[in-house]
């Protein structure tokens, strides 16, 4: 297949305004943003990306769990599109590039594709999963999971938030909810530009990271319960503290984690106390942890270990425990024709570049189980991501995509 020319590239300042002007739909309270899935602002962000794609000459596909999908078309009608894209949701105190900069470098593709009159074999699909974050709806990725066959459409549709409102509830209340069936559609590939939320690409002075491989996940909500009683009348020999549970088993987890390095990694990213009073001892602890590692084996090392090692723990305080897994994939390997894609494309253009692991959780995870599939990464500011100061330059945005641009373009096949 034919690869673009060095000199072909996106037009940077086009795409950094657009994405300057999405983010000021559902603005933070520090500079970054909360545009949480299936809210009022997720909607409104969802209605500009579709302005902008249908200003652009695509067509708008809607799938039943509100995947966006922005066609191009190719010169065979009969070969399978390139899918590119990410996400458009955020973290509840998120930053501005964080899965957006995959949906809007995708758009901005096709823009540079139109601006230079360039026509490609296979059609070119832009896409923008529903509820990657899962800070809303657990797990992440939900919606790219049910795509690729991971989870049922109706379990999906039952997920509740922290108020009991359902996800098919929200995506019905909020307009986007299509009806195309989900995972119909084939690929011929899937391409995904994303910040990468860590610091080594800066740290190495690098402008591309051309993924190889992601980490695998576990993510365990234990619940635990004990007996609320007053903070100052009651004697600390007959407390039953299920917050004092929650914090031996987070440094367990810590313990676990340092101990099967290198290449894993655990937290408490989420955790709750009832009654959360401040002179009422916790009679209930709710958190969520998160295990990740490369290794399948070093993974599931890590999940059972917990499970054994925190029973002592909660019997040692009086206190039950329930442990119940909502969110899991297995480590993955990228497509190793996508990869030198990327690679090739970094190297055509001059760009500095390394492999990485991808140490988050992406749609690509799931759509490399249905598809060929690779991912591109740009740097960003001291590996800050999933937080409101989270920072890229213009320069690294551009780059980034302007890999992406050449690594789908070539793989969609140019044609004249």
């Amino acid at each position: 297949m034919a690869a673009p020319g060095e000199n072909l590239k996106i037009n940077g300042a086009r795409l950094w305004d657009s994405l300057m002007e999405m983010a000021k739909i559902g603005p933070g309270v520090a500079g970054g943003n909360n545009r949480q899935t299936l809210t009022d602002f997720d909607s409104e962000g969802r209605h500009l990306f579709l302005d902008w794609c249908q200003a652009a000459g695509c067509t708008m596909g809607l799938d039943q769990m509100g995947n966006m999908f922005a066609r191009r078309e190719g010169t065979d009608p009969d070969a399978l599109p390139v899918y590119v894209g990410s996400h458009l949701d955020t973290q509840p105190t998120g930053g501005k590039y964080d899965g957006v900069l995959g949906v809007l470098g995708g758009l901005e593709i096709l823009r540079t594709m139109n601006d230079l009159d360039i026509k490609t074999k296979h059609p070119i699909v832009v896409t923008n999963w529903t509820n990657e974050e899962g800070t809303r709806f657990a797990p992440a990725m939900l919606a790219s999971g049910v795509f690729a066959g991971m989870y049922d459409q109706g379990w999906a549709y039952d997920r509740k938030d922290a108020d009991g409102k359902t996800f098919g509830d929200e995506l019905a209340r909020i307009g986007w909810k299509g009806d195309e069936t989900v995972g119909d559609r084939k690929m011929h590939a899937f391409f995904e530009l994303h910040i990468e939320q860590g610091p080594i690409l800066e740290a190495e002075g690098k402008q591309i990271g051309v993924v190889t491989h992601g980490q695998g996940l576990w993510w365990l909500e234990v619940t635990l319960i004990g007996k609320d009683a007053h903070t100052g009348s009651t004697p600390m020999n007959m407390r039953v503290n299920a917050g004092l549970g929650m914090a031996r088993i987070i440094e367990l987890v810590h313990t676990i984690a340092m101990e099967n390095q290198p290449g894993a990694v655990g937290a408490i990213g989420q955790c709750n106390v009832y009654p959360n009073s401040r002179n009422v001892i916790p009679g209930k602890a709710v958190f969520t942890i998160d295990f990740r590692s490369p290794d399948q084996a070093k993974l599931d090392r890590m999940k059972a270990r917990l499970e054994v090692e925190a029973v002592p723990i909660i019997e040692a305080l009086g206190l039950t425990m329930a442990i119940e897994p909502v969110g899991h994939f297995d480590p993955v390997t990228f497509d190793e024709g996508c990869v030198t894609a990327v690679r090739n494309a970094a190297e055509r253009l001059g760009y500095s570049h390394m492999d990485l692991i991808s140490g988050a959780g992406h749609d690509a995870c799931w759509i490399n189980r249905v598809a060929p599939t690779a991912m591109v990464m740009c740097p960003c500011v001291d590996g800050l991501s999933h937080n409101e100061a989270e920072e890229i330059s213009p320069e690294w945005a551009a780059a980034g995509t302007d890999v992406l641009f050449h690594a789908v373009v070539e793989t969609a096949e140019i044609v004249g």
